[in-house]
């Protein structure tokens, strides 16, 4: 049970509001703090950023991320949730006091890589590249614990900041086997930002998402001499896509399929007797996005069938959409307020305009990556998906967005890429890390702003709602960025 739900609740906010000084000056101490180690955290991040691990093998990566909280005196708990790569750095002051946790990403995108050049330049040496910004993402995580650690310290304030290291976002979903484990099961509030082209802290949901590989096996012969003798697998993997596309006018209009065949045969005059295709299935509404799955899977085993091949699938991931909470997304809405935006000196402002000529022709000005938007409200699910989703509905959770990229950059693009490897990249970390910090502050000072998260949270799940991961009982899936037949 968290700390809010239980009896120490009125002592805590006698302490709280008696014992504690303004909060706009602890919020100037932990902005201090994470100025002060500035060039130390865009170091870790670009170090990051080289080495562009994917998900599940972000050994080094990880492991700098540990390094520097066990330097600031966390306590570390690796390879958490059965994944060699995730952990928990913990660092409690006193008994009591509530429990704040920050997420930390730091996983690669794989198949995309570039230098950090305004223009297209592919680093051929490299198979990933950090196009979501996780090397932003984890860094300034760990800037923002040790920060409010930090404060923690100087002031006496009593509880626990947690900051949770958590690998393979990309397609891993990483968080949703810490959920699973009950790593949550005793935080008041997790916190959480993701890099963007523009700053934001919207209360916004997400799509539920459904990923798995199809296997087919066939037989092979010469495609020439003997393809009587022959069982395409590779056809099996089309006649499915043929299906799946068919049945995209017959879906609720918010679906997203997407799929790419991930082995299709070595050579056109064999027959191949292995293939593979990788889908996504998205919607958001996750008991919408079981139903929608099965479907899927009913076209892989008709194209089976049909090709007289042999089809099995493995469920790689599946994520919930965001449980949007209004009343955190209000507080880091104003923290990010007064940190502000990012603001170019000159040589950035001719690297952006110089990236510019590359993104679509309405793209904002550069300017943008000055200004903090109005903050939005949306239920509905759009866009994109996380396994910050699964969190959200473990616990009371709130995120914002920082302008780590040029103004109209899309993620999973080189441009991100580009961008996250320079001192653009590293000054919207910086404003990302000082709003948590600041918003940390908050909960731990303002119970108040704590308990109406936490009864948000409580109010937005269903009646007896019970957990029930959409991956199923499944383990990691550590190898699923090896190649096909390698592995899995």
């Amino acid at each position: 049970m968290s700390f809010v739900s239980r009896s120490i609740w009125v002592l805590w906010f006698t302490f709280a509001v008696a014992g504690n000084a303004s909060a706009q000056d602890h919020k100037a101490s932990v902005i201090q703090y994470i100025d002060d180690r500035a060039d130390l955290y865009t170091d870790v991040a670009q170090q990051i950023w080289d080495w562009a691990e994917v998900g599940y093998l972000e050994t080094q990566s990880s492991n700098l991320l540990q390094q520097q909280l066990l330097n600031a005196g966390f306590e570390i708990n690796t390879g958490v949730a059965a994944i060699p790569t995730a952990f928990v750095a913990t660092w409690r002051n006193g008994s009591g006091g509530p429990t704040i946790g920050i997420l930390a990403e730091y996983d690669a995108l794989p198949g995309i890589t570039q230098d950090r050049n305004p223009l297209r330049d592919p680093i051929d040496s490299k198979l990933a590249g950090h196009a979501c910004g996780h090397h932003l993402f984890g860094t300034g995580s760990v800037a923002a614990a040790i920060a409010t650690k930090m404060w923690m310290q100087e002031t006496g304030q009593v509880g626990e900041i947690r900051l949770f290291g958590t690998p393979a976002e990309e397609g891993g979903a990483g968080k949703v086997y810490m959920v699973r484990e009950g790593l949550f099961d005793d935080v008041d509030a997790v916190l959480h930002w993701h890099p963007s082209d523009a700053n934001s802290a919207d209360a916004r949901s997400s799509l539920a998402n459904k990923s798995a590989k199809f296997r087919f096996t066939g037989l092979s012969a010469h495609a020439a001499g003997a393809p009587h003798r022959g069982r395409s697998a590779l056809d099996g993997v089309e006649a499915m896509n043929n299906m799946v596309n068919l049945m995209r006018e017959h879906v609720p209009m918010e679906t997203r399929i997407h799929y790419v065949i991930t082995s299709g045969g070595a050579a056109p005059n064999v027959v191949p007797d292995f293939a593979e295709v990788y889908y996504y299935v998205r919607h958001p509404d996750p008991s919408q996005v079981n139903m929608i799955f099965e479907r899927v899977v009913q076209t892989a085993e008709g194209a089976a069938l049909g090709t007289d091949t042999d089809m099995e699938f493995e469920v790689i991931h599946g994520i919930y959409n965001i449980l949007p909470n209004v009343s955190l997304q209000t507080a880091i809405h104003a923290n990010l307020s007064r940190v502000g935006g990012v603001d170019y000196n000159a040589e950035e402002k001719e690297f952006a305009e110089k990236l510019r000529g590359a993104l679509p022709v309405d793209s904002p000005p550069i300017t943008e990556a000055n200004n903090v938007r109005p903050m939005v409200i949306d239920e509905r699910g759009g866009g994109g998906s996380t396994d910050v989703a699964d969190v959200s509905w473990a616990v009371a959770t709130g995120g914002m967005r920082a302008a780590t990229w040029v103004p109209g950059t899309s993620s999973h693009s080189w441009q991100a890429v580009a961008a996250g490897g320079t001192s653009i990249g590293n000054k919207g970390m910086l404003v990302a890390a000082k709003t948590l910090a600041m918003t940390a502050v908050d909960l731990f000072m303002n119970p108040i702003l704590l308990g109406n998260a936490v009864s948000e949270h409580q109010d937005r799940l269903p009646e007896d709602w019970v957990y029930e991961p959409l991956l199923g009982d499944r383990p990691p899936p550590l190898d699923y960025r090896l190649p096909a037949g390698l592995g899995n």
